[in-house]
């Protein structure tokens, strides 16, 4: 395909987070992004959900600056209440046709006021609350939707039972005062041209009326966890206020069933759904603050499979933080107890069975694939699995059957935010990767009006306070605020906003800048760090420098710490506008720092995950230098001959090596290292250990990991006692053919003290040997000993089959390990039987550790390029949900075993979403740095050099001019703003722009009025 008829236009059906994140990272790397929602609004099931895991973040609050961005980039076009219907060619040119359906609602005119909603005399039950709420025949989907336009459903309005008769309702149509109602709007089909299509339209949730043992729908207080989210949500149907469905009573005992549709081959639902366990526990978790009582809460489970990054922490922050009680059993039905309560039977480990009542019961029920979009697919020629959801080809991480086709998020298969973020940015480098010669074909450039010279001007501050539902408003009393900020000098207007981060409350800024000539805006809302970016945009769109502009963090300072002090938090949050309106009287523009990109990568760390980002970034046409300190590409992947499905792991590594090597794009270096690092995103300088310099754009961390060498279980010093790497390299070299008895005990190095995380991959690789074992040898003797089975997603298959083949499963616990002792008769094992309660002995023939993944000592560059670690040794991304593969230092990303435990499909996914982020870096022709930056007083400056000897980016020197006068001199580039070198300067010389003294000053002053 060649760039003549190359399309730079891609298509991304479904518009979750998945679709949104990779249509801002097409968007971003040049390319014009057609997004295909079939619901009247974005943002597909995250609006949904009160916290997310494990950070407890509220889930609108990081979503909605995702939401603006889409809803106001010039280059994604938003296709609501919309379907592909048809499409055609091949990857490159494709041509499809997507179906309109009518929303009776021109989102043009519609300023999302409500007042047809409140006019419309018709309430039907309301599928965002999950049917707990009712909304009107015209609606808007959510509070913060994008578009901020209502839609009319015609199946319940009125109107439509006769359109020519004019007697028949209608007050919606005078409520208007549009004019954006017409019932007579039609459907409409078009087509468009495109390169490439990413399908991401997300899941279905089970339906637990299938099973009859839980009486949903017949019990008023069993819900499913989605009804449950909304029930805690701020934007619930109860505002956040914990009741129980049937009498709005607070619950005092509320139990969460695991497994409700997964993990059941009875109805052809054999996976793990993956996300049940973590959301079960943040659901008992923030249930219990909700609660300001003692709110009782039992998880009954199977396994806890908690695998995920900080997920283990998380589980254990429950139990001995929170006392969510864990009760492992086999629940066998559910019963009416007094008073609507719900009574669960259910047998314990030793086959007691025991009955219970709870006040309410919730099911976690389990993901599905979304029907409408297994019917695409089959029209699309696009394969599914035995379970419906896409199938995607080994090793690709996000390729689908069909070429030019790519797949993202949960139509894969089940799984967690950041997973879904992270293949949505996988998928658009896959689609960089095929498009290369039509970025920019399409695309258009956003153009801003002129700033306006605020210079001379009185200051005149407008305030903006934020209820963000009930997060800031059930505690801080937000009208209040709004009201005392009138009364601050220099503020001429203030108000209040429900959600000031919506598409509409950012429009109606902009026109409160212009009819009141503000020229200064302060926000009191949540945190800078996600919602500042977003603020700004909207300042710049209004003619403002973004620079005028302040945050009052009034959700984290005040209604989350003191959520039991409502008036304290009150006069604190009214006392942090204070300080931010003192403060912003003396903001000043402050201009970006322009400066040439360089367009090559520098890719540290030669195993699969770097490589694989090192390929990707080359096919897109960027020049990479792939820099591996041992002799040999591979990384760990040279130990590991089968993948988890099956795949031939050494001649795939073979033929990425042999397209490595052979790239004209690549230069590799191996047995060096990275020895100094200079600059900042778009001009970096990196030293190497053989003196060797690299200039380069962006940087990709893909450093790896190690195993776990154990020191317990006579690891090293028996010769039967082997780690499971050892294991499969020995079945390899058909080295185990006399074997006849394994044990292989699980958890060897993790989940304790010194590494309290769960290393992912252990469970199924354990099961994967058994199975090869049992293929050669149907007659061995295995024993799987382990704390939980964590075969997550597909890998419950492998469990499964396990069991069939005869592997025997025994769990032990913390208390009462495995132990290996060397006797004259044998090396045996012996364990206590959770079921029998006696212990078992086992002369084992070969015994396999399933040893830790462990950090490599990544200190070194983690200080060279000021990217930080988490407590465990591994690279910490900028955020643990949305941003999977970033660091907080622009330019510089992650992906592979340096971002944490994981297994060769996802540390591929992983490497291609490396290199996704880092090529909407890489597309641009220029970098703007924001200008905040410190300067320098030379008068005033002594040349000590404190400042240069403190700042952690590298940006202070001293510079002697041509008459001979040292001073400090600060690169507004490389600066990062931190004032570090301002609060060390012992002369006062050094300022900061956007926080300079007299500015931090000023707030301090505030305080003392």
């Amino acid at each position: 395909m060649t760039k003549a008829n190359q399309i730079g236009a891609v298509l991304v059906v479904g518009s979750g987070i998945a679709g949104i994140q990779a249509s801002l990272d097409l968007a971003e790397s040049g390319y014009y992004v057609y997004l295909v929602e079939k619901k009247p609004a974005i943002g597909g099931t995250m609006p949904m959900l009160d916290k997310t895991f494990p950070t407890n973040d509220c889930s609108m609050c990081i979503l909605s600056p995702k939401l603006v961005d889409c809803g106001r980039h010039l280059n994604i076009k938003t296709l609501t209440n919309s379907e592909l219907v048809k499409l055609e060619g091949e990857p490159g040119n494709f041509k499809a046709t997507i179906r309109t359906k009518a929303r009776y609602v021109d989102p043009g005119k519609c300023t999302g006021c409500g007042s047809c909603a409140e006019a419309c005399p018709v309430k039907v039950d309301e599928e965002f609350n999950q049917g707990l709420g009712k909304r009107k025949a015209i609606y808007k989907l959510y509070a913060q939707a994008f578009p901020n336009a209502y839609a009319i459903d015609n199946n319940k309005c009125l109107k439509f039972k006769n359109l020519n008769n004019e007697k028949l309702c209608g007050k919606c149509l005078k409520a208007c005062q549009a004019g954006a109602i017409n019932h007579h709007m039609q459907d409409e089909e078009m087509e468009i041209e495109i390169g490439s299509v990413l399908l991401s339209p997300g899941f279905e949730t089970f339906d637990p009326s299938q099973l009859g043992l839980y009486k949903y729908g017949e019990l008023k207080n069993v819900v499913t966890s989605l009804e449950f989210e909304r029930i805690l949500s701020a934007s619930g149907p109860y505002g956040g206020h914990l009741v129980r469905p049937s009498d709005h009573k607070e619950p005092q005992k509320i139990a969460w069933i695991q497994c409700v549709g997964s993990r059941n081959c009875r109805i052809g639902h054999g996976y793990c759904s993956s996300v049940c366990c973590m959301y079960a526990i943040k659901q008992s978790v923030i249930a219990k603050e909700h609660a300001d009582y003692d709110l009782g809460a039992s998880i009954f489970y199977m396994d806890m499979r908690t695998y995920g990054k900080e997920f283990e922490r998380y589980y254990e922050r429950s139990k001995k933080q929170y006392g969510v009680n864990f009760v492992r059993s086999r629940v066998y039905g559910l019963d009416p107890g007094e008073g609507d309560n719900v009574i669960i039977r259910y047998a314990l480990e030793d086959g007691s069975v025991v009955s219970e009542e709870y006040d309410m019961v919730v099911l976690s029920v389990g993901l599905e694939p979304d029907r409408k979009a297994v019917e695409l697919a089959k029209d699309l020629g696009v394969e599914l699995n035995s379970y419906n959801f896409a199938d995607v080809p080994q090793l690709t991480g996000v390729a689908t059957s069909r070429p030019g086709i790519y797949v993202a998020g949960a139509f894969s298969g089940p799984r967690d935010i950041p997973e879904t973020v992270m293949q949505a940015s996988a998928a658009a480098g896959e689609v960089q990767k095929l498009l290369a010669e039509a970025r920019g074909s399409l695309t258009q450039t956003k153009e801003y009006p002129a700033q306006k010279d605020v210079s001379g001007e009185i200051v005149r501050t407008g305030v903006f306070v934020c209820h963000c539902g009930i997060n800031i408003g059930s505690v801080v009393d937000v009208p209040s605020v709004a009201e005392y900020a009138k009364t601050l000098p220099g503020v001429v207007y203030a108000t209040d906003k429900l959600y000031a981060c919506s598409q509409d409350a950012s429009a109606q800024i902009k026109e409160a800048i212009e009819e009141n000539g503000l020229n200064r805006i302060i926000v009191a809302s949540c945190s800078p760090r996600t919602h500042e970016p977003m603020f700004q945009e909207t300042l710049k769109e209004a003619g403002l420098n973004p620079h005028l502009f302040e945050m009052a963090n009034i959700r984290d300072h005040c209604s989350w710490v003191h959520q039991s002090e409502p008036e304290a938090a009150t006069q604190k949050a009214k006392d942090l506008v204070k300080m931010a309106v003192s403060k912003g009287a003396l903001l000043e523009p402050v201009q970006p720092v322009s400066l040439p990109m360089n367009h090559e990568a520098l890719v540290v760390g030669g195993g699969v995950a770097g490589m694989t980002a090192a390929l990707n970034l080359a096919d897109q046409g960027y020049p990479v230098h792939l820099v591996e300190k041992e002799v040999e590409l591979g990384g760990i992947a040279r130990r590991i001959h089968h993948g988890m499905s099956g795949e031939d792991v050494q001649a795939y590594l073979k033929q990425l090596i042999d397209q490595i090597t052979g790239h004209p794009n690549i230069k590799v270096y191996t047995g060096v290292e990275v020895a100094d690092v200079h600059g900042f995103m778009g001009n970096y300088e990196t030293q190497l250990s053989n003196g060797e310099a690299i200039k380069h754009g962006v940087a990709v961390i893909a450093t790896g990991a190690a195993e776990y060498k154990p020191e317990e279980y006579l690891y090293g010093h028996n010769s039967r006692v082997h780690t499971l790497l050892d294991v499969e390299n020995m079945l390899a070299q058909g080295q185990l053919k006399n074997s006849n008895n394994y044990v292989f005990i699980q958890c060897v190095g993790s989940r304790d003290d010194d590494r309290p995380y769960c290393s992912r991959i252990c469970c199924t690789k354990a099961v994967k040997l058994a199975l090869k074992i049992k293929e050669a040898k149907p007659l061995a003797n295995i024993f799987i000993l382990y704390r939980d089975i964590r075969t997550y997603g597909y890998f419950e298959d492998l469990y499964t089959e396990a069991r069939r083949k005869g592997v025997i499963f025994v769990r032990y616990s913390t208390d009462q390990k495995p132990v290996v002792e060397e006797t004259a008769t044998g090396t045996k094992v012996t364990f206590m039987d959770h079921v029998l309660n006696r212990p078992v002995e086992v002369y084992a023939d070969v015994i396999g550790l399933a040893s830790a993944i462990v950090a490599g000592d990544n200190r070194g560059l983690s200080k060279l390029f000021k990217v930080p670690l988490n407590a465990d040794g591994f690279f910490l991304e900028a955020h643990l949900k949305l941003r999977p593969v970033d660091f907080g230092t622009d330019g510089v990303f992650m992906c592979g075993l340096a971002h944490g435990p994981k297994n060769l499909e996802e540390n591929i996914a992983q490497g291609k979403a490396a290199a996704g982020r880092a090529a909407t870096a890489l597309a641009k022709a220029n970098i703007e740095a924001d200008g905040k930056a410190a300067f320098v007083n030379k008068r005033k400056c002594m040349a000590c050099g404190v400042c240069v000897e403190v700042c952690p980016a590298k940006a202070a020197t001293l510079v002697t001019d041509e008459r001979g006068t040292t001073a400090a001199e600060v690169n507004p580039a490389l600066c990062k703003g931190c004032g570090a070198c301002a609060s060390s300067c012992r002369c006062g010389a050094i300022n900061v722009k956007g926080c300079s003294n007299e500015q931090i000053v000023a707030m301090v002053q505030a305080m003392s009025c």
